[in-house]
């Protein structure tokens, strides 16, 4: 069985062989023992703190192979982008000139290197194994951290957001980062990714261009990057899609992949989970697949279930699955239909 939960400082190894094969762009997935360390332990403070706001935490879920006793996964939901240092984004928003002698008004793309995404919660680090991808265990890895601010909302901020890894070729090559960012830093898109994931957005942010950049101006590869997604980065994109997330006028600073967005309150698996209570069942009559979650905090679990469930009334699990969520007969569940 499958099942997402927290991390662990023990998950350590095999999280760096994730990271070691996740998509160039996943820039909180850096390659790194030490930051990935650090980023392990944060994780384990942010899940034991008393808060009722959302401030600097950052939940860092796994996607375990229980049987085989490996990770097949990892995400994360950082409560506030921008809190601790500004969250960088690049606005596409249209410039109009207007002569009034000619009688022409003219509107132009341009990119402005903005923070308006301070204040949300981001979610990030998406990357599962290319065995599970286009599986419900891929909608487990990423829905199951709706399930997780439903239960807990008093953490999140009013909005999510996440950025799509942007397009790059076979090579790693980024015809967007090679039109802008790379004349102000000399540096390989890839480099400047890993970079940004052990260092700081930041410090690369703030050498980027302070002025407009009118969108004509780029070449036609790099203007047919901006919004575009890398195909490994579809189904990332795909599953946000059908919970409500848009895209906006926002893109990623470095590679010009889309920014999505939705209000926390309607994000369908927060707006349209429903909870119930535990009733451990030796005979299911399995009429529908589900996500189905605890609504703990440090000992959270999600698994993909097969159900018979009706609104109002108990949950019927196996022990097999009341074993993976951590529950018992009378625990409180969540559960949204795949």
């Amino acid at each position: 069985m499958l099942v997402l939960r927290p991390v662990e400082i023990t998950d350590l190894p095999q999280l760096q062989q994730l990271a070691h094969d996740s998509l160039i762009g996943v820039t909180s997935l850096p390659d790194d023992t030490e930051h990935l360390r650090e980023r392990i332990l944060d994780s384990r403070a942010s899940f034991d703190k008393d808060v009722q706001g959302n401030g600097p935490e950052n939940y860092f879920f796994v996607l375990e192979d229980c049987d085989a006793g490996r990770l097949a996964g990892c995400s994360e939901v950082l409560a506030t982008a921008g809190f601790s240092e500004p969250f960088y984004s690049l606005r596409n928003r249209h410039f109009t000139s207007a002569s009034r002698e000619l009688n022409i008004e003219h509107g132009v793309p341009a990119l402005s290197l903005c923070h308006d995404l301070n204040g949300h919660t981001l979610l990030r680090g998406f990357h599962i194994d290319a065995a599970l991808v286009r599986t419900p265990f891929a909608e487990l890895l990423s829905r199951a951290r709706l399930l997780f601010i439903a239960a807990h909302s008093e953490r999140f901020a009013e909005a999510v957001i996440t950025e799509i890894v942007g397009y790059s070729d076979e090579q790693g090559e980024s015809p967007f980062w090679d039109a802008l960012g790379k004349h102000f830093f000399d540096l390989p898109y890839a480099e400047a990714e890993r970079l940004c994931g052990l260092e700081s957005r930041s410090f690369l942010a703030e050498l980027m261009p302070q002025y407009p950049i009118y969108v004509p101006m780029l070449p036609p590869a790099a203007q047919a990057c901006i919004g575009r997604v890398h195909p490994d980065g579809q189904e990332a994109f795909d599953i946000l899609e059908r919970e409500g997330f848009e895209t906006n006028s926002y893109i990623d600073l470095f590679d010009g992949g889309p920014t999505l967005y939705a209000r926390t309150a309607q994000i369908r698996s927060i707006a349209h989970s429903h909870t119930g209570t535990v009733k451990q069942t030796t005979s299911l009559d399995a009429r529908g697949s589900y996500l189905v979650s605890n609504d703990s905090l440090t000992d959270f679990r999600a698994v993909v279930a097969d159900l018979d469930y009706s609104a109002g009334q108990p949950v019927g699990l196996s022990a097999g699955m009341c074993a993976a969520l951590n529950v018992t007969d009378g625990s409180p569940v969540r559960l949204i239909a795949l």
